[in-house]
């Protein structure tokens, strides 16, 4: 089976968390996707929530364990953490039934702690090569994807609203691939999100820039309200117009 790596981003509010817990549930309904890793890589850590996990853990925590032995313990010390990075991420993976959970948290420090990142790297891509899929939330704008957790991305979707937002968020997407600026990302692909009118307009704007569209996924007034009263998005029945438009852009993947 040939390993997947989506990555979903797009500005806040236009419902990136929501769309990734949507895309969740369709691709653990499909046998094909194989095992499915879930990966956070957004700081504000609200993917969880939706996903119906409890506390967690995150890789953020790993490397700030690192940081201070680093800083503060002896030698021996130092070597004894730095054999045990696989066993710390490893930790901080949750395993589920039907997918798995990784939570990478805040990864931003002050000064270079190169070989540190360069073991949270090895330890993530030993661990994430146990997948045969890998959907990864990533952060609000497109230019700050965490590469952190792959190297490169078979399939980046960009989420969007139906606003005039919408068509200057594709219009930045568009002069950062022509700029070069996303070398890692093998495709490129725009979603709109809570779409309530006519998106010909956005369709037709995207195409001309050359920017392929995965599809729609409307808004959803049972969406919304299993959102306010803080039910898991997964427990929305198959008929739902919202998971029907998120199984559509799957199958398109």
């Amino acid at each position: 089976m040939q390993k997947r790596v989506i990555a979903v981003c797009g500005k806040g509010g236009v419902g990136k968390t929501a769309f990734t817990t949507l895309l969740t549930k369709v691709i653990t309904e499909d046998q094909s996707a194989g095992k499915l890793l879930v990966v956070d890589a957004d700081p504000a850590l609200g993917l969880h929530y939706a996903l119906g996990r409890g506390s967690i853990k995150t890789i953020g925590t790993v490397r700030d364990k690192i940081l201070r032995v680093a800083e503060e313990g002896n030698r021996q010390a130092q070597e004894e953490l730095a054999d045990r990075v696989d066993y710390l991420t490893a930790q901080v993976l949750d395993e589920g039934k039907d997918f798995s959970f990784l939570a990478m948290g805040h990864m931003d420090s002050k000064g270079c702690f190169c070989s540190v990142n360069d073991l949270l790297k090895g330890a993530i891509g030993y661990l994430t090569g146990e997948f045969d899929t890998i959907l990864i939330d990533g952060e609000a704008g497109i230019e700050q994807i965490n590469r952190q957790v792959v190297e490169n991305i078979d399939t980046l979707i960009v989420v969007t609203d139906s606003s005039l937002r919408g068509m200057k968020t594709i219009s930045h997407i568009k002069e950062m691939k022509d700029q070069g600026l996303l070398p890692f990302c093998k495709r490129l692909c725009v979603v709109f999100n809570r779409t309530k009118n006519d998106v010909s307009k956005l369709e037709a704007f995207a195409k001309e820039l050359n920017l392929e569209v995965l599809g729609c996924v409307p808004g959803d007034d049972e969406l919304e309200a299993y959102d306010s009263e803080g039910r898991t998005l997964l427990e929305l029945p198959d008929s739902n117009p919202a998971v029907r438009g998120a199984q559509d852009i799957w199958e398109k993947i």
